[in-house]
């Protein structure tokens, strides 16, 4: 009954739609008046408010699924599995977060403690659930991180870059340049 595109854009967007509807069902009881009704509906629209920042922001972060391969992250582990690359990194070990165009692609650049390295394409499939993991180290600027992700050039999300870029987006406190 639905066009199928249609259908996709609403699933996409079902988090700030959501969010949206608590809202104004806060903005709805607040109109009722009163000294109860007020406060608990302005409560209401606030937490709904902040929902419908979260999800704008996973909105922005998600760059969809066109890379080859999968993303998973499960128990403290995110592990990516590609045709040709594919590894596991601990999250608590992680030591740097990167942003690198290679050959017009963009990948996160994870690399642990012992010095370990994954690469993951940024429109893997599951590639969206590093939003969460990426929140919760600690230090994490995620407006510093939306902002490296934001479509620049010619608005595909992949910008413009001939030949490589790096951008450090996260890096440990306490980190420094000699190693032990």
């Amino acid at each position: 009954m639905i066009r199928e595109d249609l259908r996709a854009d609403l699933w996409r967007w079902s988090e700030v739609i959501g969010a949206g509807a608590v809202v104004a069902l806060g903005l709805w009881v607040a109109s009722g008046g009163g000294y109860i009704l007020v406060p608990i509906g302005l409560c209401i629209a606030a937490l709904g408010a902040g929902l419908a920042m979260q999800g704008w922001r996973r909105l922005r972060f998600a760059q969809g699924g066109d890379a080859p391969g999968v993303v998973s992250v499960d128990e403290g582990q995110i592990s990516y599995m590609g045709p040709q690359l594919g590894g596991f990194v601990s999250v608590p070990e992680l030591e740097e977060l990167r942003l690198i165009t290679l050959r017009g692609r963009r990948l996160w650049r994870l690399r642990q403690v012992d010095g370990q390295v994954l690469l993951i394409p940024v429109d893997a499939a599951g590639a969206e659930g590093l939003f969460d993991v990426f929140a919760t180290l600690p230090g994490m600027d995620m407006a510093a991180l939306l902002a490296a992700l934001a479509p620049q050039g010619d608005g595909s999300g992949r910008g413009l870059v001939t030949g490589e870029q790096m951008v450090v987006i996260w890096r440990r406190a306490g980190q420094g340049m000699a190693r032990a």
